[in-house]
Formats: structure tokens, sequence, C-alpha cells
């Protein structure tokens, strides 16, 4: 019987392409894959199974009446887990991937002979988190055969509560993908460009991206990707501050040969404490310089490779430099945390391999 893996995620396949669809896209080559989202609330008059093929990925998720959102540990989706269990039948090899551990009771619903929690980010900081998710967080790390954590201050908060059996695997790339944004980056233009690409939320300083439109007048500063949890009309607005979307990760490249230089204006709150930002790596491999603010892993990993600065006029002086800087060492750090790399650990764990003879491969 063909190995099965299991994925319970907050986030939607369908979402911005990060740390969820990288591993798991890489897992899915050699095992049977779902990928079993929160519930969605729409206009309907029962709850109905929903599935939709990607690749060798199959989504599934619930559709539920009702509007707002509609988590797995909600009431109205008491069916989910008997409905995905008749979905995906018995099985004698299946692992379940927590994504979220407002999961974890359907997780010992579908009886894994493995569980895996991939703790990619301090859930129970963000706004409008659920009371109880430090709790179940704590469950899920005592009831996981294998833990992962996506950042260094993740993976230490970790330890506290599972000295044993966790792993720390922080952002990746696919430098292949993003090597096309340095050639297709023209050697001049009219008006230099700084460029955000990500989730806009509570965690981006609104005040500094401000701060930093006013002190750079000369350069336009674009700020890429969907606005999600806060209002859209609290975006900072200046003659030089452009908001063109999301875009889908195939354009990424594309996106970033329009920037001189990547920028991280992340505010420091309880909701970018222990974040470790996949676009580090995303804007190195593009042959972009970056500049950040004093994120804790940013500033332990990348340090050495990024411009940090925490205000407007401070990030603005650190634009100008960063455009002029050489770069150097970029590509090595760009090697050495590939997502096949990171996948492929990953597997020898799940399987039980050496956790010392895994490190040596990193």
């Amino acid at each position: 019987m063909q190995a099965e893996l299991v994925v319970l995620s907050h986030l939607r396949w369908t979402f911005v392409w990060q740390r969820p669809q990288h591993i798991i896209s890489r897992l899915a080559a050699d095992r049977r894959t779902w990928f079993v989202e929160e519930p969605l609330a729409c206009d309907v008059d029962a709850p109905r199974l929903r599935t939709e093929d990607h690749g060798s990925v199959t989504r599934v998720w619930l559709e539920v009446p009702g509007s707002g959102h509609v988590g797995f540990d909600n009431a109205g989706a008491a069916s989910y887990a008997g409905a995905v269990q008749q979905l995906l039948g018995p099985s004698e090899d299946r692992t379940v991937w927590l994504y979220t551990p407002m999961a974890l009771d359907m997780a010992a619903a579908l009886r894994p002979t493995k569980l895996v929690y991939d703790v990619m980010d301090d859930l129970a900081s963000f706004k409008g988190a659920a009371a109880e998710l430090r709790l179940r967080h704590r469950q899920a790390l005592r009831q996981a055969d294998v833990v992962f954590t996506g950042g260094r201050s993740l993976y230490h908060g970790v330890l506290a509560h599972r000295p044993h059996g966790t792993h720390l695997f922080a952002s990746g790339v696919e430098p292949e993908h993003f090597a096309p944004a340095a050639a297709l980056r023209p050697r001049s233009r009219p008006v230099p460009v700084a460029g955000y690409v990500g989730v806009i939320d509570e965690r981006v300083d609104l005040d500094l991206l401000r701060g930093l439109a006013h002190a750079l007048p000369d350069w336009q500063i674009e700020v890429v990707g969907p606005v999600v949890k806060i209002d859209r009309e609290s975006l900072p607005k200046a003659p030089n501050l452009v908001y063109p979307g999301p875009q889908p990760y195939a354009r990424l490249p594309q996106v970033m040969a329009g920037f001189d230089v990547a920028l991280m204006p992340f505010a420091l709150n309880e909701a970018t404490r222990s974040i470790s930002p996949t676009k580090t790596l995303e804007y190195f491999a593009a042959g972009l310089p970056v500049v950040s603010t004093r994120v804790p892993d940013v500033v332990a990993d990348h340090g050495a490779h990024v411009e940090l600065a925490d205000t407007g006029a401070a990030f603005a002086d650190a634009v100008r430099w960063a455009r002029r800087r050489p770069r150097t060492g970029v590509e090595a750090v760009v090697r050495r945390n590939t997502w096949d790399s990171i996948a492929g650990r990953m597997v020898t764990l799940i399987d039980g391999g050496d956790a010392a003879a895994v490190a040596e491969m990193a």
C-alpha cells in the first residue's frame, strides 16, 4: 500500500506560496498527499466536503453554512473528521502533518502511524488568535512523534516544552526560480525602486513605511502582496508608495527584477518575535541587497548580509547605502539552504534516520 501524507493546515494551498507548499509539494513526489484546510464559511445549506487536485497534491476543505472565520475546532465543523476519514479510507502507512495545533483532534481521529508537527509560526501571538492556541500547541508538542521548527527563535521556544525530537529547519529557497531576476534587472532606471514582497498584515510596520516614503521622495516604494487581517484604509499613502496587490509565485522573479533594493519593514512586536522570513533568501537569490528591521532571526542568521535599521529615516539611509554596497557571501548562504535539501532531511528524520547524521547533511 502506498505511503500516505495528510497535512492539516490553517493556510490554504492556493494562498501565498510559502513554507507548507514548498515542503509538501516535494514530499508528495513519492506518497499520496492530501492537504486538508480549515473549513470555509459560505452560502451552503449543510456542510459539504470539497476536493481539488493540484498536481500530486489533493486540496481538501469543508464548506459550512455561515460567514467569518471557521477553525478546525468550530462546532459547525463537527462532521469534518468523519468526512475526511471516509474520503481517505484505511491506511497502513499514514503520516499526519500538523501546521496548526487546533487540528490535533482531527489528527488523532485519522489514526496516523506517525504524527509530525511543523511549527512554522508562533500562531498564538498573531492577531485574532484563538485563546486556547497555546494549550493546544503544548499538547501537540507532547503528542507528536517528530517536531520541526521554522526558525531559530521558534526552536528555542519549543525546546522548553519538547527537549527531545525537535529539529530546526529554518526557511529555504529555490535558487533556480529566483536567479533570472538578476538578468532581467536593468542596469539603470529613471527612478530607483525599493520593494517588499509578502503578506501585508500586523507584522508590517506601517509607520516605518510611511516614514520611509517621506524620506525617499526620489524613490518608488512598492509593497507587493495581499492585505490580510488589517484594514486596507490603514495603509500609508504617499505619491511614491505603490501597492500592486498579490502576485503568484511564478511571477516573483519578474517582480523582484523591478527592485533595486529589497525591504523587510517588519514591526518589532509579539507577532514578529519568532518569525524567520522566507523572503530573506528569496531576495538574496534574486540578486538583491536587503534592508530589514532587527527581527531576531534575521539578525542571528543573516546579520552579516543585511542592512539593519528601525526608523523611517534610518531605513532610508540604509536603502541608499545598500544599493551601492558590494554583495559578498550570499551565494553560499543560498546554496546551503535549498528547499530540496530541507525536505530531504525532513524525510530522513520522519523515517527514523539518525539526527546527528541529518545535521551533517546541512
